[in-house]
């Protein structure tokens, strides 16, 4: 195989797939790997000319190298494994195709994960494992260091090979968020990945990670998501990385954001059914000064049967725009001050069941708050107050044309199981 350099090696990244011994031999055999939707974000970040590694999760080998011969993409053969891994790529060999035993100790050596992206020192280093065994790999690389513009780069790499695959972990790589399986969501850091989504300076700043979420789980690429109160642009920014289309409204936009319009929440300038997906960060009260715009809803007390009021005006905004059968996402938290409670979700969460379903409701540890300091937990332990320490995240759907979004009544056939005498043991 004649090596193609054309492309700036320097911007080639490796991706690792996953298969089962059962899979395997569909994924040789028509030269063609795929992803469930676990991992479909990696897989349609695969550009043409990165390079691949597949990992057999029964017998632990890792096989290489592969080069992809496609940009990854949604079914590229739609009938692959029945279906399953839908996210998809094709890719050619280079040279033989080494099996390499042992492949977790391998990961664990060089701190990979199934979520890793390789930028290309890292790359490097994973194929030189494969490199004695792979004459093809060898002339790969001789190819490269003669290269216009790629000698310097490519030969402190070379000279290198052993130490690069024996020595210290990878930090050339990069984290893709992972799909959140409990309904707590707890979100160290506003950000993620090598691009800023959002300002985490900006009040009330909505986690990149909850959107990210909120995409890969019930959007395909392609699918508009409107985010009518979108602050920072968070939202913006997310669907612009994993490939949606994605419109931002706000009252008051950022002035460093051209691409956030200026429009009330309450009527949103779009089609009826148009959108796949609306999230909407709203505020849960008037504890933030957001903007002094007069129609701003953070500035009415949620206290008041007012604020409640106008943000189902926004609900029914969001349900008209909302495709049937598609999702809305609400993020809020209750307030509590000067001694009083104000259970902000549970009142909103009355009114979104008025036009939606529901799918799940999802606790948001709260993070980065004025109030998370040592002195505020201590005049919460003194004055016998709590501080708020999550947001409600509620996942409603849009009934289908024709059917209703109150639930029947059914019956469950539950599965009881019994538990054995040495856990029963350890309780007591």
């Amino acid at each position: 195989m004649k090596p193609d350099i054309t492309n700036n090696e320097k911007d080639v990244n490796g991706f690792i797939f996953a298969c089962t011994t059962s899979s395997q031999e569909e994924c040789l055999s028509r030269m063609l790997f795929g992803s469930s939707r676990q991992y479909g974000a990696l897989a349609v970040k695969v550009r043409k000319g990165d390079f691949l590694f597949l990992h057999n999760l029964d017998t632990d080998v890792l096989y290489g190298v592969f080069r992809a011969a496609s940009d990854g993409k949604k079914d590229i053969v739609a009938e692959a494994w029945g279906g399953s891994y839908p996210y998809q790529v094709t890719v050619e060999a280079l040279g033989d195709i080494v099996p390499l035993a042992n492949a977790t100790e391998l990961f664990k050596h060089l701190n990979i994960k199934r979520s890793t992206i390789l930028h290309i020192n890292s790359v490097m280093r994973l194929c030189s494992f494969f490199r004695p065994y792979n004459t093809e790999l060898k002339k790969w690389w001789a190819t490269l260091l003669i290269c216009k513009g790629k000698k310097d780069f490519i030969l402190e790499t070379v000279r290198n090979w052993e130490l690069l695959g024996k020595a210290q972990k990878l930090t050339d790589v990069e984290e893709v968020p992972e799909l959140q399986a409990t309904t707590l969501w707890d979100f160290p850091r506003q950000s993620y990945g090598k691009t800023r989504k959002g300002d985490n300076k900006y009040a009330g700043v909505t986690p990149a990670e909850l959107i990210w979420n909120l995409v890969w789980r019930y959007t395909e690429p392609g699918d508009l998501v409107v985010d009518p109160m979108c602050g920072s642009g968070t939202t913006l920014d997310v669907c612009k990385e994993e490939g949606r289309k994605a419109i931002g409204y706000d009252i008051s936009p950022p002035k460093s954001r051209d691409d956030v319009i200026q429009t009330d929440a309450r009527k949103i300038p779009l089609p009826d059914n148009c959108a796949d997906l609306v999230f909407v960060d709203s505020p849960y009260g008037d504890n933030i000064k957001y903007n002094d715009h007069p129609q701003n809803i953070g500035n009415i007390s949620s206290e008041t049967q007012e604020f409640y009021d106008e943000l189902e005006k926004v609900i029914k905004e969001s349900h008209r725009i909302l495709k049937p059968g598609k999702v809305l996402g609400w993020l809020i938290g209750d307030q509590w001050v000067k001694k009083r409670a104000t259970p902000v979700g549970f009142l909103l969460y009355n009114k979104l069941t008025k036009y939606f379903e529901t799918v799940d409701i999802i606790c948001v540890a709260r993070r980065n708050q004025s109030s998370n300091t040592g002195i505020w937990a201590n005049r919460a332990r003194r004055f016998n107050f709590y501080l708020r320490g999550f947001k409600y995240l509620f996942i409603m759907r849009k009934q289908l044309s024709g059917t209703s979004h109150v639930a029947e009544e059914r019956k469950i056939n539950w599965a009881f199981y019994e538990r054995s005498r040495t856990a029963s043991k350890n309780i007591g």
